[in-house]
């Protein structure tokens, strides 16, 4: 068997070359992680923020039945009833484009497990913390926003690394829907080619690229933000 690289330079028929569609297609599967990334991290750190509130049994209860909906329904489920389904009980989002709805689709999906590791997070600190930030006279979103949060996702930020890597793969779930990425490029050109080895090597390797960039970086931050006796300090901390 002998792989021919060199159809990826010719014209898929539109006046491009197949390495040039491809390339649109790893741009669209980076945005569609990276947006969702952004929905999931602001969701999840609302969620998991509010389980953790004392004494609002009401709030806590809503962002566990969220976390609890989102996490148990399977991802790709859920984009089919953000793109089929809720646009036929509520029109409006018929004039929402399918990449918000996919974007927002992976996000909560996502936002459900790191609600989850926000929680553990937070609950993870030694509670003087939060005894202090009170002795200061913080209110408690104060407490949050500049003492427990920021040092819960010191905590968390390895699983959150995993959580980033795993999201860039769940976007190929958008190919379902027709979104331009790499999946559903290597299914299109297979089909048109027949060149089904070159081309999911190919998108193999961007995926793989793509997810070591993730790592890297994310272990970047880590090791910029990481508070050394941290760990220890929230073991006992109970």
């Amino acid at each position: 068997m002998t792989l021919d690289w060199q159809f990826f330079l010719d014209d898929d028929g539109s006046g491009r070359t197949y390495l040039e569609w491809m390339l649109d297609a790893w741009g669209w599967t980076l945005s569609v992680a990276l947006s969702a990334w952004l929905v999931a991290m602001v969701v999840g750190a609302l969620m998991g923020t509010l389980r953790t509130l004392p004494n609002s049994p009401v709030l806590s209860r809503l962002a566990n039945a969220w976390v609890e909906l989102f996490r148990n329904i399977p991802v790709l489920v859920q984009i089919f009833i953000w793109y089929f389904v809720l646009p036929k009980l509520f029109p409006a989002l018929q004039q929402v484009p399918g990449f918000a709805l996919v974007v927002l689709g992976l996000g909560f999906f996502t936002s459900a497990r790191i609600a989850e590791q926000v929680r553990a997070g937070i609950q993870a600190l030694p509670r003087g913390q939060r005894y202090a930030a009170m002795a200061m006279g913080f209110t408690t979103w104060q407490s949050y926003r500049y003492i427990l949060l920021p040092m819960a996702f010191r905590i968390i930020w390895p699983p959150l690394t995993s959580e980033s890597m795993n999201l860039l793969k769940n976007s190929s779930v958008a190919f379902a829907v027709s979104i331009a990425e790499l999946t559903m490029y290597a299914m299109q050109v297979q089909e048109e080619t027949s060149r089904g080895i070159e081309v999911y090597l190919a998108v193999t390797a961007l995926y793989a690229a793509s997810a070591f960039a993730i790592n890297r970086l994310m272990t970047w931050v880590e090791r910029r933000i990481q508070v050394p006796g941290l760990s220890a300090a929230s073991g006992g901390g109970h």
